[in-house]
């Protein structure tokens, strides 16, 4: 099958991924990183994409900086600020920032970049160091955990506030509005909805358990139910140690903030070809954008991003092995995967139940413990999630690989009241 990116565009591979462990440097002063950078922190996943790749700083011509916040930097322009932590001080760059899909849109800008002949080696990253500030007047490393009061009024810059429905008026109906429509829609009562999530949450820890760069690394919700005293996993996930949060949502659902950076590096895939690591092309990227003022408007644009990739590859949900998805409302994980075509329309809710979306089921979705086990630092949860796409895809994930390795995998970003993107990968045989 001959794909293409578009019109007159060459083929490109991702060549290298590098990525820091998700995690707490902030309130926890014996940290092993406590004290640690922005620039060090994203230095780091920049560094360990071209250890990856066997490239040199010296190799790369151009990169692309992306975080999510301006609360957690309080910088602007942060593209100077971090190159010379990984050896690229005054050659080109762009500082870019699209919410929660920033890392999704890095690769897809990165990609675009190598495709239209301007460069031949890219790298792009994300980082945020969403656990903390800085404080005012004080050097950068010296952080002070974030609170919601800070936060959302942050947030709520995101959404216009004139004429928009905008974060801080209503966070559990904007956070319930897909998963709520999807239960009228086809009669799924309050109490199974709840054993759905519960479920999706129980097999994303135990993936991210298994994950040495998981947030939640070391411990099962077996484990804490055991320390907590039940000896039935399910009695605890439905206890007071696990509340709602939402009319949906229990605690098991969040999206924890963390720190972290993560990063990949592109080239023209015939150049890719002569690396180190097996290329994975990237086929192409469907995108779709709708204000939050717009009713359901995840599934909206999620559907139109994955319409338009798939129209400009050829394919279909059904050839895809893997699907990642930037699931910080857990339930997008079985919406998302209904509404590509991953699985059948109506029937995720059961595929959930059954284990059958989890990293050794049958349909495997975010396979690194998505946003509520691996964590959510913001600008580098996109390029985390291609970070798990590729080594899945090289067979290199260890103890939570999936069963059947992956030919193709989508990655489905979302986020910035929001920003969608579906990007197609391919191993290169």
């Amino acid at each position: 099958m001959h794909v293409k990116l578009g019109k007159n565009m060459r083929s490109v591979s991702i060549v290298g991924v590098g990525a820091t462990p998700f995690m707490d440097t902030v309130t926890d002063p014996n940290h092993e990183y406590h004290g640690i950078t922005h620039g060090e922190m994203f230095g780091y996943a920049a560094l360990d994409a071209m250890e990856d790749a066997g490239l040199e700083p010296r190799d790369v011509q151009y990169f692309f900086h992306g975080h999510a916040a301006h609360i957690f930097q309080q910088s602007q322009t942060m593209n100077l600020q971090v190159a010379d932590w990984f050896g690229m001080r005054g050659k080109g760059s762009i500082a870019h920032s699209e919410g929660c899909c920033t890392g999704y849109v890095a690769l897809e800008e990165a990609v675009f970049a190598v495709a239209s002949g301007a460069y031949d080696c890219v790298l792009t990253g994300g980082c945020e160091m969403a656990c903390g500030q800085p404080v005012e007047n004080k050097p950068s490393h010296i952080r002070v955990p974030i609170t919601l009061e800070a936060i959302f009024p942050d947030l709520d810059t995101i959404f216009d506030r004139a004429y928009g429905r905008w974060l801080g008026g209503a966070p559990g109906m904007n956070h319930d509005d897909w998963v709520n429509y999807y239960a009228k829609t086809y009669g799924i009562s309050a109490d199974e909805m709840d054993d759905v999530l519960c479920k999706l949450a129980y097999h994303a820890r135990r993936a991210a358990a298994i994950n040495p760069r998981a947030l939640y690394t070391g411990s099962t919700f077996d484990d804490l139910a055991k320390e907590a005293g039940f000896d039935d996993v399910w009695e605890y996930m439905k206890s007071p140690y696990n509340p709602k949060m939402t009319q949906y949502l229990r605690v098991s659902s969040n999206a924890p903030s963390a720190d972290g950076a993560a990063a990949c590096i592109v080239m023209p895939t015939e150049m890719a070809k002569d690396m180190k690591q097996t290329p994975i092309e990237v086929l192409g990227t469907g995108a779709g954008v709708l204000d939050a003022i717009v009713p359901h408007e995840e599934m909206k644009s999620t559907a139109k991003a994955a319409a338009e990739v798939y129209e400009l590859t050829g394919l279909t949900g059904k050839d895809m092995d893997l699907l990642m998805v930037n699931d910080f409302i857990l339930p997008s994980q079985f919406l998302a995967a209904e509404e590509v075509g991953y699985i059948p329309r109506g029937e995720g809710w059961k595929y959930a139940l059954e284990g059958r979306l989890a990293y050794d089921g049958d349909r495997p979705v975010c396979t690194n413990g998505g946003r509520s086990c691996y964590g959510h630092a913001m600008g580098a949860s996109g390029l985390a999630d291609v970070f798990e796409a590729v080594i899945q895809m090289r067979g290199q994930a260890g103890d939570h690989a999936v069963k059947k390795l992956p030919k193709y995998t989508m990655l489905r970003g979302f986020g910035g009241a929001q920003n969608v993107r579906c990007t197609i990968l391919r191993t290169v045989d």
